[in-house]
């Protein structure tokens, strides 16, 4: 109960100082609720719910502790106006999944007001935030959403108004820093406990990795550290094996920069190899049809190279 009270605390906090002190960005936030039981067939869920991948075995587990001793902490909806008596989840999906497993039909519900967009996505990220649940790539996601709405720019010019702010902290110029955008950056980033240029410089980088290496963060395989590492492996099928061993054996950092080196170092020569029988190739045909042996110079030089390869033949 208090943890769901300090997140419509938070909402209803930012629109009270929206009403005493100048805001760059307003929201409506006027948000009450009651308790009650609803059946679980009347809960609908947010298909575009900020937390996308659950851990089976956390389910499994938390199955069990609702089996033991039941829902501790209320799941929060809202009343669909399309169809009264029908209820959307708001956030609490991993209790609505795990209660589903251990069989549970009456689930306790806070019923808040219909919450606008912004506010629903503010809820979802704070909660999640506050139960870590989110991994690093939903955290990212959510965070951009919010800002998209909030701004109502695409997540792509959300992105480069980040970089476009970095830019300005570096170049010490002010061509947004201090604009009414870069600010409602900065607020919201700060209430969701989020310093925004450590977001720009470190976050973001995340949506550049490969597909795979997203993948495998989504489903809590792999940290995101590690994630970093080895992503450096351009091969997919090299990095999709990397990355199964890493997540089987939880490599440290170390072992897999050390299999990342070994892996470019093994792939390297084979390339060199290739690039050096062509040019011997070519040099051999060159020489051969050359006028360079007229040259007694130039011919004693030409067999002193002759035997330093021979050498090396011989001792290999």
């Amino acid at each position: 109960m208090g943890k769901f009270n300090k997140l419509l605390a938070t909402l209803q906090t930012e629109e009270d100082q929206a009403d005493s002190t100048e805001q760059t960005y307003s929201h409506s936030s006027n948000i009450s609720y009651k308790h009650q039981l609803i059946h679980r067939s009347r809960i609908v869920r947010d298909d575009d719910q900020v937390r996308k991948y659950f851990d089976s075995e956390k389910l499994d587990s938390l199955a069990m502790t609702i089996k033991e001793q039941g829902i501790l902490e209320d799941l929060a909806v809202f009343e669909l106006p399309d169809k009264p008596g029908f209820y959307q989840l708001v956030f609490g999906e991993r209790r609505y999944r795990a209660s589903d497993i251990a069989g549970l039909e009456e689930l306790p519900v806070r019923i808040i007001d219909r919450p606008n967009t912004r506010d629903l996505l503010k809820l979802q990220l704070i909660e999640n935030k506050h139960h870590e649940d989110l991994n690093p790539v939903e955290e990212v996601e959510a965070v951009l959403a919010l800002l998209s709405v909030e701004l109502q720019k695409s997540q792509e010019e959300v992105i480069a108004l980040f970089k476009q702010m970095d830019n300005d902290v570096r170049r010490q110029s002010y061509n947004v820093i201090g604009q009414k955008d870069s600010d409602v950056v900065v607020q919201i980033c700060e209430s969701l406990n989020i310093r925004w240029r450590s977001f720009a410089l470190n976050q973001l980088q995340l949506l550049r990795l490969p597909q795979d290496v997203l993948e495998f963060i989504r489903q809590g395989k792999i940290e995101y550290t590690k994630a970093l590492a080895v992503a450096k492996v351009k091969d997919q099928k090299l990095r999709a094996k990397l990355l199964r061993e890493v997540s089987k054996k939880n490599l440290s950092i170390r072992e897999i920069r050390d299999r990342v080196k070994s892996i470019k170092e093994s792939k390297q020569p084979a390339h060199e190899i290739t690039s050096y029988k062509e040019k011997w190739k070519t040099i051999s045909k060159e020489v051969g049809k050359s006028k360079v042996w007229e040259d007694s110079k130039k011919r004693k030089k030409l067999e002193s190279l002759i035997q330093q390869i021979e050498s090396l033949i011989e001792s290999d």
